[in-house]
């Protein structure tokens, strides 16, 4: 199924660059392959059985992630430093944003163990976050994306990829199941517990049904604070560059990272890399065996490794900069007279 989506999504693009398909369809048939292909790789996830490894199958010790996360945090930090005061002098909150992206790889190294999972610095890191990328947003393209929602293909196009990528993200990643597990309850149970999830602890809403009824497969959700940022922030983003492609296809403009029709696979190459590098690794972990997959899956799959950190770190900056980039260019003047200023 993620194949024939696959298949799908990258037939309607060829279809639309070599006008064979309107615009609108092509938006159509795109978004119809993004979902099989989520619902294929979430079902390959789910029926497949989990591996085991062992440290000794490790690429490097553990020991190595304290000084990996802390010097990708403070190279991200001064590198914020420096860009920010030679390319954006008037824009420190550029800096800021790439500071606060530091604070967030290193912060599980930066105290004690017993005092790092309820500290306040790790909650307003992960609070501050969404408030700081959407002021970021608002401030350089409030304009340009709500003249491009109220084009209403392109809004459900945002919207939809939103939807789909945060169904998967969630089920990926355990958080939503419908698949049978050992030890799942035999009656119905909804607790409130607290877990870990992105830096900090967070009260966390489990609710575990048997038998749903009419289909009788199992059903289990866990939602908390944490969980609904991250991936909120993930896939707005991502529904924000989405929608801002349908719109540039639907005015017979490209999506404006570079010349030509390489804008559009720029931006949706960086939401396919971005946005899921930890968990298409976990997928790979999961088809190539444990024997060829066990150094990716220490690197980007174990929860303690700082790589993932910096996966969640990469992609909001990636998904935010190519945001930006798409609009400053939607607002250079050599743009075609046929499109509204807006546009």
């Amino acid at each position: 199924m993620a194949l024939v989506g696959a298949a799908i999504l990258g037939g309607f693009v060829l279809l639309k660059r070599f006008d064979r398909v309107t615009p609108t369809t092509a938006l159509y048939g795109v978004f119809v392959g993004i979902a099989i292909t989520a619902l294929g790789a979430v079902l390959f996830e789910g029926l497949s059985p989990d591996p085991t490894y062992t440290a000794s199958s490790m690429p490097f010790p553990r020991a190595w992630y304290q000084p990996l996360a802390l010097l990708s945090g403070l190279g991200i930090m001064v590198a914020s430093f420096v860009i920010g005061w030679l390319r954006w002098p008037s824009r420190p909150r550029y800096t800021f944003l790439g500071i606060l992206m530091g604070l967030w790889i290193s912060y599980p190294y930066l105290l004690p163990e017993l005092a790092r999972d309820t500290h306040p610095l790790g909650y307003a890191i992960v609070l501050g976050t969404p408030i700081l990328i959407g002021y970021v947003i608002w401030k350089d393209a409030g304009g340009i994306i709500r003249a491009v929602m109220r084009d209403p293909v392109a809004r459900r196009f945002g919207i939809g990829v939103g939807v789909v990528l945060a169904l998967f993200f969630v089920t990926v990643t355990g958080y939503l199941s419908f698949f049978p597990e050992e030890g799942f309850p035999e009656e119905v149970t909804v607790v409130v517990l607290p877990a870990i999830y992105q830096l900090v602890s967070w009260p966390t809403l489990e609710i575990a049904i048997p038998h749903l009824p009419f289909v009788h497969i199992p059903f289990f959700l866990a939602l908390s604070p944490g969980q609904v940022i991250v991936v909120g922030m993930l896939s707005a983003l991502i529904g924000l560059n989405a929608a801002l492609i349908a719109r540039h296809w639907r005015v017979e403009e490209r999506a404006g990272m570079t010349e030509g029709t390489a804008g559009s696979a720029a931006i949706v190459g960086t939401c396919t890399c971005g946005c899921c590098g930890p968990l298409v690794a976990k997928i790979a972990v999961l088809a190539a065996g444990p024997s060829i997959a066990a150094p990716l899956y220490w690197v980007f799959v174990d929860s303690a490794s700082p790589l993932s950190a910096v996966f969640i770190v990469g992609s909001l900056l990636l998904f935010t900069g190519s945001l930006l980039y798409s609009v400053q260019a939607a607002r250079q003047p050599d743009q075609s007279a046929a499109i509204i200023p807006a546009d």
